[in-house]
């Protein structure tokens, strides 16, 4: 019998916008391969980026926030797995899940850890060096519960692993480390790659709306930008991503070769284009899909250290990793001017690529984990007390809660 997928999407997936887009692309595949139906459902409004699920045999359903509804549209579909899209998925429709369809295996896909990146965040903003403090916010509470209330959680990031381990006491059970998984560069891909002098300027690329991203930007335009230009006054650095407002597009000098280019129809196309990549992140968590481009498409990337987190494991970065302004423009020079450097460091990215991100065997791993949490289902949840606990306070609270709001919108 063919198994049932349903996802919940925080948003309709939109791959050439953001890596959360292309991550969550290639878990459908994965899925599809595994010859599940799937049924994508999000409260979220579509916008012109969204891709067509369709056109790969999915069936779309918007739903509702705070509405029965749901319960009848899932009790109606009785999926076998339910995929979260981000904690507060889990939020909203875990406790209808549990309640209308109680042996579906719950899976939440954290894209990244939300109270990392918001507590990294505000250290930023305090100017004070990031510390347990400040990850222990309120988001943390919240995130923390969803993946104790879910069977398996999806982690993209082994810092982001360890963190859950050793800060919060989430047993590792209840996780799975799942980064990108990407097909290998083959040697014929590799030999149609332009060379060093077929390649000119800087390019960073990034969804706006993702406040580390605009930061980036902000932080090149300001202080990086500047100390480059200065050493390479012909130079100009390409900045692409989707939905730059007012204050992005206002950062474009053309005199000073600090381009806004906008959405990239193609990003793969813009970074084999470029010379150097540069990732000039001061904030954030996760897996950045600015550097894994750049590594596919043999583009070597300066970065910091949040930018290289748990990318490169124990293998060589595909260019730099430094938090000096002075010293990043010095490294993003050397690989400009230096084409026995770049190809090194483009060597070292394509390695990154062919060894940490293998899309068969990470497949196979995820596979595997599914089918034994699917097989000891019972055991898995009795051994999760915690997860237990907080589904009951849930199904109290929040449902309740819920409800009243449901009640409330009928006035």
């Amino acid at each position: 019998m063919t198994k049932k997928l349903l996802i919940i999407g925080f948003v309709w997936p939109e791959p050439k916008s953001s890596a959360a887009g292309s991550r969550m692309m290639q878990l459908i595949k994965l899925f599809q391969e595994q010859e599940y139906t799937i049924t994508f459902a999000s409260p979220c409004a579509k916008s012109e980026n969204a891709f067509d699920l369709t056109t790969i045999g999915i069936t779309q359903v918007a739903i509702a926030l705070n509405n029965t509804s749901f319960n009848t549209f899932i009790e109606t579909l009785q999926p076998d797995v339910v995929l979260f899209d981000r904690f507060m998925m889990e939020e909203q429709f875990g406790w209808r899940v549990a309640e209308s369809c109680p042996n579906a295996l719950r899976i939440l896909d954290t894209e990244d850890l939300h109270s990392l990146r918001k507590g990294r965040q505000q250290a930023f903003k305090e100017k004070q060096p990031f510390n347990t403090s400040y990850l222990l916010n309120d988001t943390a509470k919240r995130e923390i519960a969803s993946i104790y209330r879910s069977d398996i959680s999806l982690i993209i990031s082994e810092a982001e692993i360890e963190i859950l381990k050793d800060k919060f006491k989430v047993d590792a059970a209840l996780l799975h480390y799942l980064p990108f998984m990407l097909d290998g560069v083959s040697i014929q891909a590799i030999h149609k790659l332009p060379s060093f002098n077929d390649r000119n300027h800087f390019i960073t690329i990034g969804n706006f709306i993702h406040e580390p991203n605009y930061n980036s930007v902000l932080y090149l335009k300001e202080t990086i930008w500047p100390l480059i230009r200065k050493q390479l006054p012909k130079a100009e650095m390409h900045i692409y991503g989707s939905y730059a407002s007012q204050k992005v597009n206002q950062l474009h000098n053309k005199r000073e070769g600090f381009l806004i280019k906008g959405f990239a129809q193609d990003a793969n196309h813009v970074m084999q284009q470029a010379k150097v990549c540069v990732a000039a992140i001061r904030f954030g968590a996760g897996l950045k899909g600015k550097l894994v481009e750049a590594m596919q498409n043999g583009t070597p990337c300066v970065t910091t250290t949040i930018g290289a987190e748990g990318m490169y494991g124990d293998l060589q970065a595909n260019g730099f990793i430094t938090d000096n302004p002075q010293e990043f423009a010095d490294k993003a020079v050397a690989l400009y001017k230096d084409e026995t450097l770049w190809k090194q460091k483009q060597q070292n990215g394509l390695q990154v690529i062919n060894t940490r991100f293998q899309k068969e065997t990470l497949q196979q791993e995820f596979i595997a984990t599914i089918e034994s949490v699917t097989n000891q289902l019972v055991h898995h949840r009795k051994e999760n007390f915690t997860g237990q606990m907080l589904m009951h306070h849930t199904l109290q609270s929040t449902k309740f809660m819920s409800k009243w709001i449901e009640e409330k919108n009928k006035i």
